[in-house]
């Protein structure tokens, strides 16, 4: 029996942005979603197990972190949140830690950086 790959969720509405961390999840042997909204994210996550949320606190509609709280409120939290924000204000990365990421990566995120971490992140995380 084949296991499935892991599922990376990518909450962020600069679509440039990602569809760039998209392919290279992809290329990396990852299923990938991405969503743009908190409303997206919740019903991207009703629909496939989460192992990964790559979660800009920044999202169109919202706080990122509101979507973390949607997610809990119906039992859909990810295995893996990490939060990916361009303030790096210790109030910023406290409140995501209490949240519950996982980690607190500063944009721009290198390649190198995020593909790196995402192994950490995943290992030992079995896929649904």
């Amino acid at each position: 029996m084949t296991t499935p790959l892991p599922h990376v969720l990518i909450a962020e509405d600069n679509t440039l942005v990602a569809d760039a961390m998209r392919l290279l999840f992809e290329e990396t042997g990852h299923r990938v979603t991405t969503a743009g909204t908190i409303v997206d994210v919740v019903q991207a996550a009703a629909s496939d197990p989460v192992d990964l949320l790559l979660l800009d606190l920044g999202l169109s509609d919202g706080d990122g972190l509101q979507a973390l709280e949607q997610l809990a409120a119906r039992a859909l939290l990810p295995r893996v949140t990490v939060a990916l924000t361009g303030r790096d204000e210790p109030e910023v990365i406290e409140r995501c830690k209490a949240a519950g990421c996982r980690d607190v990566l500063l944009k721009p995120v290198p390649v190198a950086e995020l593909l790196r971490k995402s192994r950490e992140w995943l290992n030992g995380v079995a896929a649904h």
